[in-house]
């Protein structure tokens, strides 16, 4: 099967259990870059529960821009606040100090555009969770594409489809229970080496 999703910004679990489905993954990159997706922004489990972290973009809605060329505010101290955050959220995981050497780098790197960024997060997390897989972008948009599983709508973070996960055990589940399908980095923190275990135990329609 070959599937058609969206770059995000270290994508969500439901993404992936998508990926490990698919014998060949499409990047669409030809699309109008929209807001309230998650090409700028993923959920982690912080102290006090559910938090978004936002990558700041330079972007105007008046004026439509393919999602390539939508370049990152950088003047904001984004990757210094996000790593705190994620070291704050997760130093007390079982798999945090095993990967953060890997991780790390993307946060002290400059990207230019968020695009380039996020195909970068989605390299690293693939090296993390020593997955291989078949991937290729789109070189025109296609509203309707043809023999192609059709994965973009799980880009929408705001209007997003419930898919139920198992639960798995989260840093903070003793204070606001399990929270369902947030990044990827929550499930590699927490489960590590038996992430693809879990991945490919679920399904989404």
């Amino acid at each position: 099967m070959t599937i058609l999703i969206h770059p995000t910004y270290f994508p969500t679990i439901a993404t992936f259990v998508a990926l490990l489905k698919a014998q060949n993954v499409v990047m669409e990159i030809k699309d109008n870059y929209q807001k309230q997706t998650y090409r700028n922004r993923c959920y982690i489990y912080a102290a006090n529960g559910k938090l978004q972290l936002s990558i700041p973009v330079v972007f105007s809605q008046k004026n439509r821009q393919e999602y390539s060329e939508v370049k990152i505010a950088n003047n904001y101290k984004w990757q210094d606040n996000h790593w705190k955050s994620l070291e704050s959220a997760y130093r007390t995981s079982p798999f945090f100090e095993f990967y953060q050497d890997e991780l790390q780098p993307l946060f002290t790197e400059t990207f230019e555009t968020i695009l380039d960024f996020n195909l970068k997060c989605f390299q690293v997390i693939c090296e993390c969770l020593q997955l291989e897989i078949n991937v290729s972008k789109t070189e025109v948009f296609v509203k309707e594409p043809k023999n192609i599983k059709d994965y973009r709508t799980l880009v929408h973070a705001k209007k997003e489809t419930l898919i139920p996960l198992e639960p798995y055990t989260q840093v903070f589940d003793d204070k606001h229970g399990f929270i369902n399908n947030l990044s990827i980095l929550d499930l590699l923190f927490n489960e590590g080496t038996n992430a693809i275990n879990y991945l490919e135990s679920q399904s989404i329609l």
